[in-house]
């Protein structure tokens, strides 16, 4: 009831471009300000485990090294990721974009995942300012043996999940 996912091959690797797509409750500024790396991040997404921002460039970009918790009673076991981020405006709206990098070695435990060109944009509703709509695209390879079926299982559940707890959030 939060969000719509969808999917569609990628262009860009074997996997699938993931779409999804929820009204949300606030302002565009606030809710970017949840999504993009910093402060907020951790507080509130159930996935993320870490997060480090290696190396800042600007205020709105930087390089960021985060880990994702085990997922389907750990048949995908935690994974790492280090991506590039940036943050912009974009029309009447925000949009936080990201892209993986190789970069640095793997910490022991993990998988090293690698997400394709990333994005979510953020807009306000015309009608209702206070509210906002909230669309990612994403590309995660995952990496590892993993069936597709426990991928896909884990990233539609993983981005619905995604639009609750950000809302359950932005309300406290």
């Amino acid at each position: 009831k939060d969000a719509t996912v969808w999917r569609k091959p990628s262009e860009e690797f074997s996997g699938y471009l993931y779409k999804a797509q929820g009204v949300v409750e606030d302002v565009t500024n606030r809710i970017v300000d949840h999504i993009r790396p910093g402060p907020y991040r951790l507080d509130w997404d159930s996935l993320m485990t870490t997060m480090d921002i290696m190396e800042t460039f600007e205020e709105n970009c930087c390089v960021m090294r985060y880990t994702t918790a085990g997922q389907l009673w750990n048949i995908i076991a935690p994974r790492e990721f280090v991506d590039f981020s940036y943050t912009t405006g974009y029309e009447d709206g925000l949009l936080t974009c990201g892209i993986s990098l190789d970069y640095g070695e793997v910490r022991p435990n993990f998988v090293r995942g690698f997400n394709h060109p990333c994005g979510w944009f953020c807009v306000p509703l015309k009608d209702y300012p206070s509210h906002s709509l909230l669309t990612g695209y994403i590309q995660t390879e995952l990496r590892g043996m993993l069936p597709q079926s426990a991928v896909d299982t884990a990233m539609s559940s993983t981005l619905a999940n995604f639009y609750s707890d950000l809302k359950k959030a932005l309300k406290t």
